[in-house]
């Protein structure tokens, strides 16, 4: 005879709580589930519209300051620079002792350039002459080598003429003297003929007017560097610069003899020495009606035949007495 053990009926208490219990346990064991996101307002685009907003904030504040405006350039210093300095070089042109300067310079190129053409020239005129006196020669004798020192010795003399003339021009006086025209005048006309004689019409064999053009070119140069050389430099002679007499007092005192006539020394007073005799003779030839009331300094020069430095202190003088 076997024995069951009875099953009582479970309770509605007892269902309720296990299925709580069971679904407590499959809560616990399921995987976490992430939040879904929530919506922001600070988005990329909003952090990048306030950084422009407050860089735009930004920069108004430094625009409204006009330091950077004032700030010089590297173009604007160059450019400053280059004015100042073409300002400085042009206030120095204006200076008497420059312009002084200036005029040596030119003049000495001037004078560089005429003796060039007129060495050049009588070089040319020397071949010429050259085949001139030996055209009918055989043989290179004594006569044909010293053919070539005819045109040099005529030179020579021509070109101590000139060099005198130049020379005393420069320093405020003209020479002119019969016997020096006459031996300028010949010495050309021997070049001339020199160059010349056996392509002229009635004596070439045929006549060629490009052959006569040729050799006269040495001789016609000669003539114009001669004739333009000392004009030049009398007219250079003659500019004023402005220079006052007074700077150079130290630099051209006890140069100068006291018995030469030509530029009296700088430091001699209106009244005594040269200067002084000068300006008396000048107030006389102005009483006269012979100069005008206010004579300039290459008037005076030719008035009272001395140098341009002597004439400038005249000058000086007159004004200062009048004065």
């Amino acid at each position: 005879m076997s024995t069951r053990t009875p099953n009582p009926e479970p309770r509605p208490e007892d269902l309720d709580s296990t299925v709580e219990e069971i679904v407590r346990f499959v809560a616990e064991q399921a995987p976490a589930v992430a939040p879904a996101p929530t919506p922001s307002a600070d988005t990329r685009r909003v952090r990048e519209l306030r950084a422009e907003v407050a860089e735009a904030h930004v920069l108004l504040d430094l625009q409204g300051d006009a330091a950077p405006l004032l700030v010089d350039t590297d173009r604007v210093r160059r450019s400053r620079k280059r004015a100042a300095e073409a300002a400085r070089l042009h206030a120095l042109a204006q200076d008497p002792a420059a312009r002084a300067w200036q005029a040596a310079r030119v003049r000495l190129v001037l004078t560089a350039v005429a003796l060039t053409a007129l060495v050049g020239a009588l070089a040319w005129s020397t071949t010429g002459a050259h085949a001139t006196l030996t055209r009918d020669m055989a043989e290179r004798g004594a006569a044909w080598w010293g053919a070539w020192l005819v045109e040099p010795v005529v030179s020579a003399v021509l070109l101590v003429v000139v060099g005198a003339k130049a020379f005393l021009a420069a320093r405020g006086r003209v020479l002119r003297h019969r016997h020096l025209t006459v031996v300028e005048a010949v010495a050309l006309a021997v070049t001339l003929v020199l160059n010349t004689w056996h392509h002229l019409p009635w004596v070439a064999a045929r006549f060629e007017p490009m052959q006569l053009l040729a050799h006269a070119v040495g001789p016609l140069v000669a003539v114009g560097a001669v004739t333009v050389l000392p004009v030049i430099w009398t007219a250079f002679a003659e500019l004023d610069h402005g220079l006052p007499a007074g700077p150079t007092a130290g630099l051209t005192e006890g140069l100068t003899p006291a018995k030469y006539s030509g530029n009296a020394t700088a430091s001699a007073p209106a009244g005594d020495g040269l200067t002084g005799r000068l300006a008396a003779r000048a107030r006389d030839l102005i009483a006269a009606g012979e100069l005008p009331a206010d004579p300039s300094a290459n008037r005076l020069r030719t008035a009272l035949g001395c140098g341009m430095d002597t004439a400038r202190e005249v000058r000086d003088a007159l004004r200062g007495g009048a004065a």
